[in-house]
């Protein structure tokens, strides 16, 4: 079986039963607990930025409601010999601004998604070579097979190379930029909205495109999208009909809004995974009171980091039953093996002894980055987890901030700022081998894009041979026998503490008719409102 047919089979997509499209058009007021600061598709690869910029730009390919990938700007595309792929591109489609769709584009964002500063270096390997047959074929030619090459292509998005080189925006913008460039307060897309208006912080206005190369499915005039970052005021907006939807609801809160009579809740799975990271590169933490030396180095602080954490407290008492405890870092929908596993039992006596052996029986102090404003009750996790650190000595000083200021701090260019940090990942690709190459892999080689999200420099070398090795296997048992065999030395190494998939949770007016796919992005050319 697939990983593809794996998902599909165990992952529940909850889908709203959708109807067509009512002939008078609508508009749709939404709000998320965190903001759209970048319009720059390549600044912020975060779930949720992601899904805003969808509106507004396409990729080659994009996933159908069930997840599936499907053509885009490219029509069709196939497998000539086994590291070149040939795309033939969508004819008679414009960027909003009118200039017209062409291979030129392709090549163009190729470059600049692979450029510094951009968030998405890892989507297209880094020895990839572009090559345009004529105005409409594309191929790709790679060092090496690889079976999945656009498996998560659908949250790369093209870019009109002739808008960007007018308008100064040749190079991507860094999430840590302090001046916003003309691509983060600008779109120029092909996709089914365009941007009235952009206020950072404030408000987004998008508006149909009418000149879409595809038949909407929606009818929708415009999305008002509003950042509320109050639990309790972005609930009461959806209950008074200020807005139409919400994302998310706070856990405390579904009872209510299921019965309000006026919205409901969608629930379910979500192929996220939260974890929390720790420095292993530095010689020194950038945030702790320990000098000339950096205790997550050693292998029996981390386990003990590890084992003082409670993760069914924090299933009961913070999610509210409504997470799923992992051993991995990776949703066990989107990997057969993940039942093999299980996490290592909480045991602060035994955490508390790990420290002692390791020199600090008195514990440490450090600082822990976390956001406040993009998972389900991520700061709550993360006071949780400052608890139970203290339980074994360690005195951890909680920096949660909204998730703008998170990113911009421990993305920061030039070695990433982070001590000790919360995150969460949905992998692009729907696969383990992303995982296994962005969070995990070894960030030692400046000329490779591996380990793009690996915060906290986790390194072993034989996880990423075998990294590599998974990469190039067609043999979907092969495969799976050898993304268990670089779980299992993650595991052995302590590399990360993953926490849970955490559950969807997105509130709707019962106007409204929406798709919820289990990766969470919301995605509103597919939202029907009635008025």
């Amino acid at each position: 079986m697939s990983v593809r047919q794996t998902l599909l089979a165990a992952a529940t997509v909850s889908i709203v039963a959708f109807t067509m499209a009512p002939a008078s058009a609508q508009t749709l007021r939404y709000a998320n607990q965190g903001d759209l600061k970048s319009l720059d598709p390549y600044t912020l690869r975060e779930t949720t930025t992601i899904a805003h910029h969808a509106h507004v730009y396409e990729g080659l390919v994009t996933r159908d409601r069930e997840l599936k990938i499907i053509p885009a700007l490219a029509e069709s595309w196939e497998t000539p010999e086994p590291t070149r792929w040939r795309f033939h591109l969508r004819k008679n489609v414009k960027f909003h601004n009118g200039d017209p769709f062409t291979a030129d584009d392709v090549i163009f964002s190729a470059d600049r998604v692979r450029a510094t500063g951009s968030n998405f270096t890892t989507v297209v390997p880094t020895n990839a070579k572009f090559v345009k047959i004529d105005d409409y074929t594309v191929d790709v030619v790679l060092s090496t097979p690889n079976p999945i090459l656009i498996s998560q292509w659908d949250g790369w998005y093209i870019m009109d190379k002739k808008w960007c080189e007018e308008n100064n925006a040749v190079a991507p913008t860094p999430a840590s930029a302090t001046t916003p460039s003309f691509a983060s307060l600008h779109e120029n897309g092909t996709g089914p909205f365009t941007i009235e208006s952009h206020q950072p912080g404030v408000k987004t206005v998008f508006k149909a495109n009418p000149d879409w190369w595809r038949k909407p499915e929606h009818n929708l005039k415009e999305i008002v999208f509003t950042p509320i970052g109050s639990d309790a005021t972005r609930v009461a907006a959806l209950l008074s009909g200020e807005v139409d939807v919400i994302e998310p609801v706070p856990i405390q809160d579904i009872a209510r809004v299921n019965a309000s009579g006026n919205a409901e809740v969608l629930t379910g799975p979500e192929l996220r995974t939260i974890f929390l990271g720790m420095d292993q590169v530095r010689d020194e933490l950038l945030y702790s009171n320990v000098k000339g030396k950096n205790p997550f180095k050693d292998i029996r602080v981390r386990e003990a980091f590890y084992k003082a954490v409670d993760i069914e407290l924090i299933k009961t008492r913070v999610m509210r039953g409504l997470s799923t405890p992992s051993a991995l870092m990776i949703a066990p929908q989107l990997f057969p093996l993940s039942k093999d596993f299980t996490r290592p039992k909480f045991d602060p006596d035994g955490a508390k002894k790990l420290l002692t052996e390791a020199g600090y029986p008195d514990g440490f102090e450090l600082t822990m980055d976390c956001p406040n404003d993009r998972y389900v009750n991520d700061a709550a996790i993360c006071q949780a987890v400052v608890g139970m650190l203290a339980r074994i000595g360690v005195k951890v000083d909680l920096l949660a901030q909204p998730k703008q200021q998170y990113f911009a701090k421990v993305l920061k260019p030039g070695g990433y700022q982070t001590s000790f940090y919360l995150l969460g990942w949905t992998p692009a690709s729907l696969d383990s081998q992303n995982v296994m190459n962005d969070i995990m892999g070894c960030r030692d080689d400046p000329k490779s894009s591996r380990g793009e999200a690996n915060l906290g420099g986790y390194c072993n070398k034989e996880f990423d041979a075998l990294s590599d090795k998974v990469l190039l296997e067609t043999d979907q048992t092969k495969r799976d026998l050898l993304i268990k065999q670089a779980f299992e030395i993650a595991n052995k190494d302590f590399a990360y503490i993953p926490l849970h998939q955490q559950a969807l949770a997105w509130g709707v007016s019962k106007k409204v008719k929406l798709t919820q796919r289990a990766d969470n992005a919301v995605l509103f050319y597919w939202a029907t409102k009635q008025e």
